[in-house]
């Protein structure tokens, strides 16, 4: 049998539930002897995976599929009459921030030019930055808070940029690294929320206060405008502009899942929205808030957009909510955006995308008319033109390239760009299907195998089950986040490959993913049971060769996935897990998600956290699934203690894991294009070794 040899670490007295914690030390971050078992780990994998014949022809691959400048250049934002996009190649891993013509883009043929580059400015800087994006201010665009992090953390600096020069300001807005926002009211004022020095934060490490700042003043002369208390999860900045007007706003994260916003009055006072307690607010249209509803309200059903009266509100009125409209049984709304005169819905019917036109009628209805693109496909919604009112959207399939196009109302879809095939789709083929859970709940899940396959094969099943998250079907060279090329180099050697939809997430809207809520997780481990189950009741693969992968909350699901089911599973991935649900309120960002996991501070929230926690079910003597642990250092989000502490008593048990740390890229692990290559060749050489005994 292959196994990785365990390093010898400190003697430890093991326990199913050790009642001190023998691996706490993992948790300094960057702790001497915790980076020195990171390393020794890191060096442990990278000897025994880089050995695979199929590595370095993998991360080639992966890096010239990523790399390729044969991509879409998405628009991260329409300016009037110009577009800008982030572009990402093998001469620029970390991006080239830039700018062209909206008539050129449109037609397919843009003369980018760039604003900044992020590689050159972080080496003339001396940092590692990593872009975050940029706002920039109606009408004339040219003003934009530039967000830079360095090494991928959710932490960032902002800086004032012109688009006019192409410099950044001199003596403009600056904001120090922290986790901010910030949000333009005005040319000469901005509002902020940052790290204001002792006491400022929440409990989970994000701002409290938010205050205006006036050009020409020192930060520290900003003027206090809300203060949320510390048992808050985040206080935010947010601004919405229609045809009209901007409309600053304080966002406050009571919870993860309720929000409050409070809009800018014509005193300069912000004033609550006072819409009902789960709304979201999506966009603004016609001086009116549109909010999804997560809970029933007001006469209106969970999960139906609802629009709001913003100058009945600023004057001192409690405006009646209008309905926008409300998704169908087996519907959820998963994206909306605003241009002056036509809201974009983007909407999932049994996971596949559609993409609706809504308009308001002067009678107060909304009137909807479906845009005729690719059907059974994913939908992207991006930028949209205002004035034009014209959205850029991205439609793709397993097996079929991304393609660009833009849309108006009433007209037919313009094709803009397209992405040329990685691969030859008719080799394979891609069903969608529906397994039975526990309690009989249908758990729809995508399948790719190769045409003709009739023995059971290899199986790789990613999932995620929280947070609303939808787990939407991408090009099979896919983001890194999820598996990036690495799903191609399963199918192509035979494997089956599974994207699976459980609940927590937000596939059928809220309902989908209050079934998975706190005392209902199991719902979702029993959904991941049940399309693995599925898997084999179907001839598609057997027991012990279904590898499972999930990263953040999705590295949780498949951390209590090998614990509850060793004899379904044969290997395991797990990126930026969360695993140690005893402490993870008190880790990074932890306490922003009680709402979703329950408080194990609490008696009653542990008495079920503790049913599932992993860190706190590994038990002597039984073998888990071989399982590699990948994250990162810098990830400022979930900690990397998480995943080193369950690495440790895993291996001291006597079971085989692969880890491997990244220094830099935060929460999603790779900064840039070369360490997600590294990554899908490493992932592939695991899951071949433990899945095809290669």
């Amino acid at each position: 049998m292959k196994r990785l040899i365990p390093l010898a670490l400190a003697p430890v007295v093991l326990a199913a539930a050790p009642v001190a914690d023998p691996y706490r030390w993992l948790e300094e971050i960057e702790g001497p002897r915790a980076l020195g078992q990171v390393k020794a780990w890191n060096a442990e994998t990278e000897a025994l995976l880089t050995k695979d014949p199929r590595y370095e022809q993998d991360r080639a691959r992966a890096k010239a599929i990523l790399d390729d400048e044969a991509q879409i250049a998405d628009a991260d934002a329409v300016l009037g009459d110009r577009v800008t996009n982030l572009w990402r190649d093998a001469k620029n891993p970390r991006g080239v921030w830039r700018i062209a013509a909206l008539d050129d883009y449109r037609a397919g043929k843009p003369q980018w030019r760039t604003l900044i580059d992020v590689d050159a400015l972080g080496k003339a800087e001396g940092k590692s930055w990593v872009w975050h994006g940029a706002s920039c201010l109606e009408p004339d665009y040219a003003r934009c808070l530039v967000r830079l992090s360095p090494g991928g953390t959710d932490a960032q600096v902002v800086r004032e940029f012109d688009l006019t020069t192409g410099r950044f300001v001199d003596g403009g807005f600056v904001l120090p690294e922290a986790k901010n926002d910030v949000a333009w009211i005005d040319r000469d004022t901005l509002l902020v929320t940052t790290d204001w020095g002792a006491g400022s934060l929440t409990a989970s490490g994000y701002p409290r206060i938010a205050k205006v700042w006036k050009r020409g003043t020192p930060l520290s002369a900003a003027v206090t405008v809300h203060e949320s208390p510390a048992s808050a999860v985040e206080v935010s900045a947010a601004s919405y502009v229609d045809a009209e007007r901007r409309w600053p706003m304080v966002s406050v994260g009571h919870t993860f899942f309720e929000r409050e916003l409070l809009v800018q009055a014509p005193d300069g006072r912000f004033v609550p929205l006072g819409l009902p307690k789960g709304a979201d607010v999506v966009d603004v249209i016609g001086g009116r808030a549109v909010a999804k509803l997560n809970v029933a309200a007001d006469g209106f059903p969970a999960g139906a957009l609802v629009a709001w009266s913003l100058p009945e509100i600023v004057a001192g009125r409690r405006p009646k909510g209008e309905l926008v409209m409300a998704p169908g049984e087996r519907q959820a709304i998963e994206e909306v955006s605003a241009s002056d005169n036509v809201l974009w819905v983007k909407l999932l019917d049994d996971v596949s995308g559609r993409l609706l036109a809504l308009r308001r009628q002067p009678d107060g209805r909304w009137t909807q008319a479906p845009v005729a693109l690719p059907g059974n496909s994913t939908v992207h919604l991006g930028a949209t033109a205002g004035k034009r009112d014209e959205a850029f959207v991205t439609v793709e399939g397993m097996l079929t390239p991304p393609m660009l196009y833009a849309v108006r109302d009433g007209a037919a879809p313009r094709a803009v760009q397209s992405l040329p095939a990685r691969f030859d789709a008719a080799k394979y083929q891609v069903v969608q299907r529906f397994a039975t859970s526990r309690d009989g709940t249908r758990v729809p899940y995508f399948l790719v195998t190769k045409k003709g396959a009739t023995a059971p094969a290899p199986a790789l099943i990613h999932a995620y089950g929280g947070f609303r998250n939808a787990q939407t079907p991408t090009y099979l060279t896919g983001q890194p986040y999820r598996a990036g090329p690495l799903a191609l180099f399963w199918v192509e050697q035979g494997g089956a490959y599974v994207l699976a939809n459980l609940r927590g997430g937000g596939e059928y809207g809220p309902k989908w993913h209050q079934a998975g809520l706190r005392e209902k997780r199991q719902n979702v481990f029993d959904d991941l049971h049940a399309v693995g189950d599925d898997l084999v009741r179907t001839g598609v693969s057997t027991k012990g060769k279904i590898g499972i992968s999930g990263r953040s909350n999705g590295g949780l699901l498949v951390g209590v996935a090998m614990q509850q089911r060793p004899d379904l599973y044969g290997a395991v991935i797990a990126g930026s897990p969360l695993e140690d649900m005893q402490r993870y309120s008190h880790l990074s960002a932890g306490a922003s998600w009680i709402d979703e996991y329950g408080d194990p501070d609490k008696p009653a929230d542990w008495a079920f956290i503790r049913r599932y926690s992993p860190y706190q079910n590994v038990k002597a003597g039984v073998r888990y699934p071989p399982v590699f642990f990948y994250l990162s250092t810098k990830d400022d989000r979930v900690h990397p203690g998480h995943a080193r502490k369950l690495a440790a008593l895993l291996k001291q048990n006597g079971n085989r894991v692969y880890f491997h740390e990244y220094l830099e890229g935060g929460h999603s692990v790779g900064a840039d294009h070369a360490e997600d290559a590294r990554r899908a060749a490493l992932l592939d050489a695991f899951l071949r070794r433990e899945l095809m005994g290669k």
